[in-house]
């Protein structure tokens, strides 16, 4: 479960009543461009953090929604007047012709939407007249590039340079600047020199110094050129990889700093990222992963920082922790989730907690939701229900269930996932559960199979789960976990009340045991 900011948790709280944004992108659509096969993309907050593999469309995201307003807007420093079309994103080279394009938009002012695009079907770009007007500010990976290997700031590098006009960061921007990267900063603005009255020279200033762009660390410098944007009320910002050149505590203040500007100024903020910092000081619904398989391309709101991460790292990242007895119920609980929601399986972590009087302890803190991430409560299926727990199926142990789940199958085809004639396999098993100690049933039969423990284990599971167990079987369990994973939170359902009966008085109950029970038959006798 994401515990929010307070800087998030204001915005989430204004965006919720309703009380402003009147300019938003609600969606877009792409088509034809760069795989994208009119796939839409929801944007339900005002931050939303597209995150998905290198190559699986992020950046075409941002660069299709820049395309779709009109900004008049002249820089404040340079003079020059800026203006984005899809002609700038989506050129025709050499190698690639871009035909048959159409990038749609809904497009809400005031509590009007309306639904326009820009389409290329031959050689030209159509519908940019048709845009609605609204500052864009697009933030592109050239902010990570060392300020020395720049075109044309080599030459800046030398002390007969002098500064002729700057542009002052204001003191709101300064203190962001100062509380994101831990230091404490006077001043910073971005100066033209005598050699290019073009390119910007970003300068930091110390109680006693002064550094330039020239002499900046990566994340100074991306924070600086970051920070100097000052959106108008109602713009559109959209930026690439955030968190580039940023350490974790970084990334988090920069986040949360963009939550305060835009709820100040009515912003709407689209990044991409692939960090899990940034993911996860958003909510759910800000949250978006492109997934790709193959050519094909789905989009999927709400997903939680650690599915996104499983997803993009060899690495899991369990996004929900189940809780279970001891191995024998792990590789039980595992086989029947990959048997039937085998994506589950990649998503949570599965925890051994030993004795019973454990799980009932967690159970109870499952129930005052007491964890910091989804967590479930499993108890074997010969034990009482318990609070906040869920039995595991057969009303039995473990080894009962699946030991007499297969002998009813006849072994089913355990034999071939064991490698061993089927009457060998037949008479280890019948021979161990002749053993009065169910929990020695395993060892047993893996004794005269030659064969490990765990691996028969685990093999009688999993034909287990194929063969014996249906579906409906656990429907509660599937329920449980679909719940835990898809709304970040899963609350138990409460145990039925126990129904206390006053015990009859001795007469009565010996009046009682006098009188016939009227549910059986009478004797008759001739």
């Amino acid at each position: 479960m994401t515990v929010m900011s307070r800087q998030v948790r204001l915005l989430q709280n204004k965006w919720q009543a309703d009380t402003g944004w009147p300019k938003r992108l609600e969606w877009l659509e792409i088509g034809g461009i760069r795989g994208w096969t009119g796939q839409r993309i929801d944007f339900r907050f005002p931050i939303v953090a597209i995150c998905g593999e290198n190559g699986s469309g992020k950046s075409t995201i941002l660069q299709a929604a820049a395309s779709c307003y009109n900004d008049f807007r002249k820089d404040s420093l340079t003079k020059e007047k800026k203006m984005l079309f899809a002609s700038d994103f989506f050129p025709d080279t050499h190698w690639d012709q871009v035909r048959n394009a159409s990038i749609r938009v809904s497009v809400r002012e005031a509590n009007t939407s309306s639904v326009t695009s820009v389409r290329k079907r031959s050689l030209r770009w159509r519908g940019n007249p048709a845009r609605k007007t609204r500052a864009v500010e697009y933030v592109d990976l050239s902010r990570i590039q060392p300020v020395f290997s720049r075109i044309g700031y080599p030459r800046m590098a030398k002390p007969s340079v002098s500064e002729v006009e700057a542009r002052a960061f204001d003191h709101a921007s300064v203190v962001r600047l100062s509380d994101i990267m831990g230091r404490q900063y006077v001043n910073a603005r971005m100066a033209l020199t005598t050699i290019d009255r073009t390119r910007r020279v970003p300068i930091l200033g110390f109680e006693a110094s002064n550094i330039s762009g020239f002499h900046m660390g990566a994340g100074e410098l991306t924070m600086a050129e970051l920070l100097e944007i000052d959106p108008p009320k109602t713009s559109l910002v959209l930026i690439d990889e955030v968190e580039t050149s940023l350490h974790p505590r970084a990334q988090r203040r920069l986040l949360r700093g963009l939550a305060d500007l835009c709820r100040e100024r009515e912003l709407q903020v689209i990044l991409t990222t692939h960090s899990p910092y940034i993911l996860s000081e958003l909510p759910p619904e800000a949250r978006c992963y492109i997934l790709r398989n193959g050519d094909e391309r789905e989009v999927m709101l709400g997903v939680s920082p650690d599915f996104a991460m499983t997803k993009m790292d060899e690495e899991p990242h369990p996004e929900c922790d189940l809780y279970v007895e001891d191995l024998r119920a792990e590789n039980m609980l595992r086989e029947m989730l990959a048997t039937f929601a085998r994506d589950f399986v990649s998503r949570c972590q599965i925890v051994r907690y030993g004795a019973a009087s454990v799980g009932q302890a967690l159970g109870i803190m499952v129930e005052n939701q007491r964890f910091p991430r989804p967590s479930i409560v499993f108890v074997d299926g010969d034990q009482p229900r318990m609070a906040g727990c869920i039995q595991l199926p057969g009303s039995d142990a473990p080894e009962r269930v699946v030991f007499e789940g297969l002998q009813q199958h006849k072994w089913a085809n355990l034999h071939l996932r064991t490698g061993r004639d089927y009457s060998e396999v037949a008479d280890a098993l019948s021979r161990a559960m002749a053993s009065a100690n169910h929990h020695e049933w395993v060892g047993l039969a893996a004794t005269r199979l030659v064969l490990g423990g765990d691996v028969l284990w685990t093999l009688m599971c999993h034909e287990w789960a194929n063969s014996c167990l249906e579906k409906t079987d656990i429907a509660s369990i599937l329920d449980a976990v679909t719940e835990a994973l898809e709304y970040g939170n899963y609350v138990p359902p409460p145990l039925p009340p126990v129904r206390l009966t006053r015990p009859a008085p001795p007469q009565e109950r010996a009046l009682k045991e006098a009188l016939p029970d009227p549910e059986q038959p009478s004797l008759k006798f001739d």
